[in-house]
């Protein structure tokens, strides 16, 4: 999913509104740590950069909504940091000799936040309403082989697929049940422009208040049935300066941070009062250069404008960047040597589905000019720009990203730097993350931006992004297309021998490299931070790497 989570507070106090734009303050600001770091309630305050771009999570895009989502709501299954996926909603399930069946037992004692009973109707009907409303960017395209759902009472969930799968267990990760007796009416053409308001769910944490793009405030569900938490509640914070955000972690203006500049590493380790962890994320970090490829014939006929840059469109050009692009400068000088050199969007954190035997294309600008100058792109009047071969325009393109991205700035003056040195001109531009979706997929009036993903535990839902079937539908960030690629992603949907599975994604990966689909900067390291003197009890041993989810949310509690 798009985009990143983090908080920031301000330097001082007196600085607040200044660093945040006015940012409101949400009820109970006493909640979370003192200038001490003593916690004044049992509130804690996790602070990040970002902000859920919507309530409904059938339209959310951003990572922190899908953040809020999983302690709001529950689903059938709960991913551990070990990756292993263990029954949440499920109490037991039983699967069809054929594959095909899989009917699920489920849990007494989950109530809605508003007093309501969930059962298996409500699964049932959640599942059916997503897989309705093909405009839901995400969770409708797990749904894609589901034959049949049904509640014959209301402990039981009976799905019919229509292909054995041998993922199903990632596919009904993300679909979070929702209460029928509130969605039911906005089924239809209203389901999308639905608010979601109150945000109803059944999770260990209840919406008590939300400002966009200031905070998100949960109350804890202290009775709720598997993971009653410790703490009252949490208070997701919003502010748009780093800085500021490592500087509230150290005075106690918040218990945690999720994120921060490679530059406060050092700092923040040797603080007596400040435990940093370090490690592969629990969603890989998958940072990517996306490149406007789509062609005229592939615009989607409704909401394309598909104004991209048509060099980028030639493998040879798009190549040539790749030799122009330093990935090791890029990982030393944003993360601190903190990450890896990437190939494709299937991350190595993502285990035996890696292809590690790709060989990535070497920095090397004399071989990144000598392909454009075998291809024709020529600087023909010595400005410094290369032109197309026609002579039609130049080789300047529109680079763009996501204001709430820390790195991106950085990456996007080095490569600016590097590519001025093979003849192409960027255009360097700044935009609010609404906007950027806007511009991006399936409107595709970009040339090029720095974004990322962070990825499901099965390397599908990334694998789907690249299709042809994904254009029209907003999935794709580049509209590339590949009739043979489009072939192997059918193939590994339904291949249920998991060695053979792993050898078409392998070849997958190896394609789209071959291609040049994107440029793959870095896989991160998540790098997140907390007081010790304000909660303890957060999960930093597990392998993986991720404080603001529902691992370390129901078990931390305050440490006096």
């Amino acid at each position: 999913m798009l985009g990143k989570v983090n908080i920031i507070v301000t330097l001082l106090t007196a600085l607040l509104l200044a660093a945040c734009g006015g940012a409101a303050t949400p009820a109970g600001d006493e909640a979370g740590a003192t200038g001490d770091g003593a916690p004044a309630s049992a509130v804690v305050r996790i602070g990040w950069g970002g902000s859920p771009d919507s309530l409904n999570p059938g339209v959310g895009v951003l990572s922190e909504a899908y953040t809020i989502y999983g302690l709001v709501y529950d689903a059938m299954f709960e991913l551990q940091l070990d990756g292993a996926y263990t029954p949440e909603l499920a109490e037991s399930f039983t699967v069809s000799d054929d594959g095909l069946v899989w009917t699920f037992t489920i849990r007494d004692g989950f109530t809605f936040h508003d007093g309501q009973p969930l059962t298996a109707e409500d699964i049932a009907f959640s599942y059916r309403f997503y897989q309705a409303h093909t405009e839901f960017p995400f969770l409708n395209a797990y749904t894609g082989r589901f034959a049949n759902v049904e509640a014959p009472d209301p402990r039981t969930v009976v799905l019919t697929l229509t292909e054995a799968i041998p993922n199903l267990e990632s596919q009904l990760l993300y679909l979070f049940v929702l209460p029928k007796h509130i969605w039911e009416e906005h089924a239809g053409e209203g389901a999308a422009d639905f608010a979601n308001d109150a945000m109803i769910g059944s999770g260990p944490f209840r919406l008590a208040e939300h400002q966009q793009n200031q905070f998100v405030r949960l109350d804890a569900v202290k009775t709720h049935p598997l993971y009653p938490p410790k703490v009252d509640g949490v208070i997701f914070q919003t502010f748009d300066n780093q800085d500021s955000l490592v500087q509230a972690l150290r005075t106690g203006q918040v218990d945690m941070i999720t994120e921060m500049p490679a530059t406060a590493v050092a700092g923040l380790r040797n603080d007596p009062n400040i435990t940093l962890v370090v490690g592969p994320p629990a969603a890989p970090d998958i940072a990517d250069i996306i490149f406007n490829q789509v062609t005229p014939e592939n615009c989607p006929p409704d909401d394309g404008v598909c104004s991209g840059h048509p060099a980028l469109r030639d493998r040879i050009v798009r190549l040539a960047l790749a030799h122009a692009t330093d990935k090791q400068q890029i990982i030393d000088v944003i993360l601190l040597g903190l990450g890896n050199p990437g190939l494709t969007l299937v991350a190595d954190s993502l285990g035996a589905w890696y292809n590690d035997t790709i060989e990535d294309y070497a920095f090397d600008l004399a071989k990144a000019n000598q392909l454009l100058d075998d291809a024709g792109y020529l600087d023909t009047n010595n400005d410094g720009v290369r032109e197309m071969p026609d002579g039609s325009r130049d080789l300047t393109f529109r680079l763009a990203w996501p204001s709430d991205s820390t790195g991106a700035p950085r990456m996007a003056e080095i490569l600016n730097g590097l590519w001025a040195q093979i003849g192409v001109r960027t255009e360097l531009q700044a935009l609010d993350p609404d906007a950027l979706t806007a511009i991006c997929c399936p409107a595709f009036d970009y040339d090029i931006i720095l974004w990322g993903w962070g990825s499901d535990p099965d390397p599908a839902f990334l694998l789907g992004v690249m299709t042809t079937d994904a254009i029209p539908t907003g999935m794709s960030e580049t509209g590339y297309s590949n009739p043979v690629y489009d072939d192997l992603f059918a193939q590994q949907a339904v291949e249920l021998d998991q060695d053979r599975r792993r050898e078409i994604i392998w070849e997958m990966q190896r394609i789209v490299h071959d291609d040049v689909v994107y440029i793959i900067p870095y896989y991160a390291s998540n790098v997140q931070a907390f007081r010790n003197d304000g909660f303890r009890g957060w999960i930093t041993n597990a392998g993986k790497v991720e404080l603001s989810d529902l691992s370390s949310l129901h078990v931390i509690e305050p440490a006096r």
